[in-house]
């Protein structure tokens, strides 16, 4: 079971490591924070969407300016502060009070996660060979998937207690699984940053604008078509529980046990699919069809409300999340594939937080999207969803063409270099400091 979750010895499995201490910190979190909100802070529901939504927003941009902190004083030792800060985000919680201090408490807390995300990929990118990032990427998946299952079951025993000071440990267990997730990314050696030319020299290769990421048209078209195809977001942990109860016979418990197929899938098959990536174009590929299964997922969770028993209902359930998380496996995969592939290999980290940011507005946006959809429409809401997802996965294709063809005409970027120079991040004090009630790749 390890062998399915860890890659190999060497940074690989440090970065396995570093994602597996904060997604156990995490998972318990996730299944915590709207009962803690609500009923021990008071928050209203409405009061902590907008927090949310903001939070994830304002997270979404800030991921960008992060990760190009992280190209420009080292991928390390950016991921290092930005742990720690994302510790006294969560920390920050303890202290809430009022819906504004949420609010601001979220926005805090999106930014790190969002910042953290982007400066990690670009330490992947730099420390792991570029034909080797995809499969190194889904382990990493794995490896969340799994930790995000042992810290739900600890948060379980929270929800069962239901105390403050039962939700009070779990913060303070989320905050300190970020504080290990420091302490291991300190084991990892320091990704050579792009020395500034000595005064007069001529550069070799154009540095281009600060944040190039901004107009680079073609990677926001893919990044784009991403977004939507990570509307799949929402689907098991908001939209099937109030389809199950609202519009199938199912028994209740089946909403936990398309969780369990979810995720003990992902950590099982996600590296074995993800071999099946190769280049670009078996990328684009994987992502086409994901595209198609996603539609037939959706179409089976429109059969589960055409008044079968409850024993019938769930079979069409678990064969949907059987479906959903096959075309999950397959787009992951494409999808890191595309974005690291595309982006220049001296900027991984603006290019990173921008791709990311399509998760954050999945996440900001699908909750109110879906919920019109299906739960307003019915089986042509389904229907509908599952016609965006085909849509995009089969745009994807043209689409990094066309960034292929935009890169064909400018000289390569050097590949990263794994040495420590004058200028890297071993010393990250000069340097600026995953998901609040949702999990995402």
């Amino acid at each position: 079971m390890l062998r399915r979750i860890l890659p190999p010895q060497g940074p690989p499995r440090l970065l396995a490591l570093a994602q597996l201490a904060g997604a156990v910190g995490d998972g318990a979190f996730i299944v915590c924070s709207a009962l803690f909100f609500t009923r021990i802070v008071g928050l209203s529901p409405t009061q902590v969407g907008f927090g949310l939504t903001l939070g994830w927003g304002v997270g979404s941009v800030a991921g960008i300016p992060l990760g190009h902190l992280a190209d420009r004083r080292g991928p390390r030792g950016t991921a290092i502060v930005l742990a720690v800060a994302t510790a006294a985000a969560i920390g920050s919680f303890l202290l809430v009070r009022s819906p504004w201090a949420f609010t601001v408490a979220a926005c805090l807390y999106a930014s790190c996660q969002s910042g953290l995300t982007a400066a990690r990929q670009a330490l992947l990118a730099g420390l792991v060979d570029r034909e080797r990032r995809t499969e190194i990427r889904a382990y990493l998946q794995s490896t969340v998937n799994g930790g995000l299952a042992i810290g739900a079951a600890l948060g379980g025993v929270a929800l069962q207690l239901d105390t403050r000071e039962a939700y009070l440990t779990i913060f303070t267990m989320d905050a300190a699984s970020f504080l290990a997730t420091a302490l291991v990314l300190r084991r990892l050696p320091a990704v050579a940053v792009p020395a500034a030319p000595a005064q007069g020299a001529v550069p070799v290769v154009a540095a281009g604008p600060k944040l190039a990421v901004l107009r680079d048209r073609p990677y926001a078209l893919v990044t784009f078509l991403n977004m939507i195809m990570m509307l799949y977001m929402p689907l098991l942990s908001l939209v099937l529980p109030l389809w199950i109860v609202g519009h199938t016979a199912a028994p209740h418990w089946t909403v936990s046990a398309l969780l369990v197929v979810n995720t003990a899938s992902v950590v099982l098959f996600q590296v074995r699919v993800a071999r099946g990536v190769t280049g670009l174009r078996t990328a684009s590929r994987f992502v086409r069809r994901s595209g198609v299964v996603m539609l037939a997922a959706c179409a089976v969770f429109a059969l589960s409300a055409t008044g079968a028993s409850a024993w019938t209902a769930t079979a069409v359930l678990l064969a949907g999340a059987a479906l959903q998380v096959i075309g999950e496996m397959t787009l992951s995969a494409g999808a890191w594939e595309i974005g690291f592939g595309l982006a220049p290999s001296d900027k991984q980290g603006q290019y990173q937080g921008f791709f990311g940011s399509g998760a954050a507005i999945a996440r900001m946006l699908g909750p109110l999207l879906l919920t019109t959809l299906v739960m307003g429409h019915g089986t042509p809401g389904w229907l509908l969803l599952g016609g965006l997802f085909l849509a995009a996965g089969a745009a994807m294709g043209p689409a990094v063409r066309w960034a292929e063809r935009t890169r064909a005409t400018e000289p390569p970027g050097p590949e990263p270099v794994r040495t420590t120079p004058a200028r890297s991040d071993a010393t990250p004090e000069a340097a600026g400091p995953e998901p609040l009630l949702a999990s995402g790749c």
